[in-house]
């Protein structure tokens, strides 16, 4: 019998993987980011020190993305009601690229982190909010 010596045993990103893919799908269908957080919740507990360092990113990255996500529509939503009087349209713009942002935000945050699990590596800043 054979034994690895030297070889950290990995750990299966799998799961995590399909959290990634299902953020990811969020901006196809619009609710699969509900079903990775709660997934990523589901096994946060059981995972080991490198699964769990991207679970607790792809809570974080739910959270602070639906902040976002409702920052921007109250202030589209502001700019809507004062567009009756147009000085709600650069309000309008301004929530457009409020939306524009927080999605390309959202978009590098599930990139970077499905790179570092694809290595099999720890997520290196799990509680950061850029990148």
């Amino acid at each position: 019998m054979t034994e690895d010596v030297g070889y950290a045993a990995r750990e299966d990103t799998t799961m995590a993987t399909v959290c990634y893919g299902l953020y990811l799908a969020a901006f196809f269908t619009g609710i699969t980011a509900i079903v990775g957080v709660v997934i990523a919740y589901a096994q946060q507990s059981t995972a080991g020190p490198v699964m769990r360092s991207h679970y607790t990113f792809l809570i974080r990255t739910f959270w602070i993305g639906l902040a976002l996500m409702v920052a921007t529509c109250v202030v589209a939503g502001v700019g809507a009601v004062l567009s009756v009087i147009l000085i709600g349209i650069p309000i309008l713009f301004l929530a457009g690229l409020m939306a524009t942002v927080a999605s390309i935000w959202f978009a590098v945050r599930c990139i970077i982190g499905l790179v570092n699990c694809a290595r099999g590596d720890a997520y290196p800043r799990p509680y950061a909010v850029l990148a």
